[in-house]
């Protein structure tokens, strides 16, 4: 990520708070409760407020009067709500600044598939990656944002793009000048035009939220591996949620039309029809297809998909090869890659941000988290510092 991080400039005159002070008093913290950050809270632990109410007492109505703002919790709940919820007593604490967001304004991967509560969770984890980027961005001068369409903290969908999907595809390829071969390192690419991506841990639970992106400030991309931890469809995911990005800014999600506009946009996006058309095999041709996979970067499923759009193959034929396909997965050159395999495939920004700010402000992880009012581990996983060690699995 050179160019990125040749981008990032210190920026004078921000200093850390200091961790070392006191966790402010339940009594305080009930002063200056914010109702938000309890939702907040609630969402991103994945609990209803029934849930809630019963870990700590109170009826579901209270919780549910405490997140409106018409009551505030006892000072003696609010360590039982902290410790519910896994958040330190300050996150309660108004003052901050917060991402006013909701599942409304976000498009959804798998959104149909998707729970209430598991789109609430991915707004509020978007949430803290948009707080997280704020803070940063106090002490560090991030790559500005070099979309087309996006102004004020909003894309405007067809601002200076086509609306085609893959006209859209073709100019945005162009106006970032990255010709009409294969992109290595697609994720690099987005963040060194400023657009945020996170790459949570996967999380089984949340296993029909596959990926979205949002625009608040500053585009924001969240892919996940939870599905299954393959290169081939992160990628794609990506191009489909930039698809979005540029498409759809100012339009409701959930659209299924919407969804096909961005898989087309994708597909044009990483295999550009003039360029990938002398290429493909006029016949079923499954190795050929794992050779293309490795120079385009696109999964043979997707490019069995592309030979049928170009005419190449009939449905029998496309169908018949995913069948076949099907009973190749575990074999070499059709098995899913890990994307932690792929360093240009994976987020860097925030934490090289994080780094810089550590380096010329003396910024450390404990002063973030005590700023953003969250838990030290809390931080560093975003920041993606969680550290990993390797798991030693005994045969009996």
């Amino acid at each position: 990520m050179t160019r990125t991080v040749n981008q990032l400039s210190l920026l004078p005159g921000t200093a850390g708070a200091d961790p070392t002070e006191a966790a402010p008093s339940p009594g305080a913290v009930a002063r200056a409760f914010d109702a938000a950050r309890l939702t907040q809270a609630r969402h991103l632990a994945g609990k209803t407020k029934k849930d809630v109410a019963a870990a700590v007492g109170v009826t579901a109505a209270a919780v549910g009067q405490y997140e409106s703002g018409v009551t505030k919790p006892r000072p003696d709940l609010i360590p039982r709500l902290a410790e519910v919820l896994g958040v330190p007593l300050a996150f309660f604490v108004y003052g901050r600044p917060h991402a006013r967001l909701d599942a409304s304004g976000a498009h959804f991967r798998s959104l149909r598939s998707a729970r209430a509560w598991q789109r609430d969770k991915a707004i509020a984890h978007v949430k803290q990656v948009w707080e997280l980027t704020l803070a940063l961005e106090k002490r560090v001068q991030l790559p500005p944002v070099d979309l087309p369409g996006f102004a004020g903290g909003e894309v405007h969908s067809g601002a200076e793009l086509p609306r085609s999907p893959v006209e859209a595809a073709r100019a945005l390829r162009a106006y970032w000048r990255l010709g009409t071969r294969p992109i290595p390192h697609l994720v690099r690419h987005l963040e060194a035009r400023g657009i945020v991506v996170d790459a949570p841990l996967p999380n089984h639970a949340d296993r029909e939220v596959d990926a979205f992106s949002i625009a608040h400030l500053r585009p924001i991309m969240v892919l996940t591996a939870n599905r299954t931890d393959d290169v081939y469809r992160y990628r794609f995911t990506a191009a489909h949620e930039l698809g979005h990005l540029v498409l759809h800014g100012d339009t409701a999600p959930g659209d299924t039309q919407h969804e096909r506009e961005a898989d087309a946009f994708a597909a044009e996006f990483l295999t550009p029809r003039d360029s990938i058309l002398p290429e493909l095999p006029g016949r079923v041709d499954l190795r050929r297809l794992a050779d293309l996979q490795q120079v385009w970067g696109v999964s043979v499923n997707s490019l069995l998909y592309r030979c049928r759009e170009v005419g190449l193959l009939s449905d029998q034929a496309a169908g018949r090869a995913w069948r076949r396909l099907a009973e190749l997965r575990h074999q070499p050159g059709f098995a899913t890659e890990s994307v932690s395999r792929y360093p240009g495939e994976q987020p860097v920004m925030l934490r090289q941000a994080f780094e810089l700010a550590a380096k010329k402000a003396d910024l450390t992880a404990p002063d973030l988290a005590h700023e953003l009012g969250w838990t030290l581990t809390r931080t560093e996983e975003l920041l993606g510092l969680t550290h990993r060690r390797p798991v030693l699995r005994l045969v009996p």
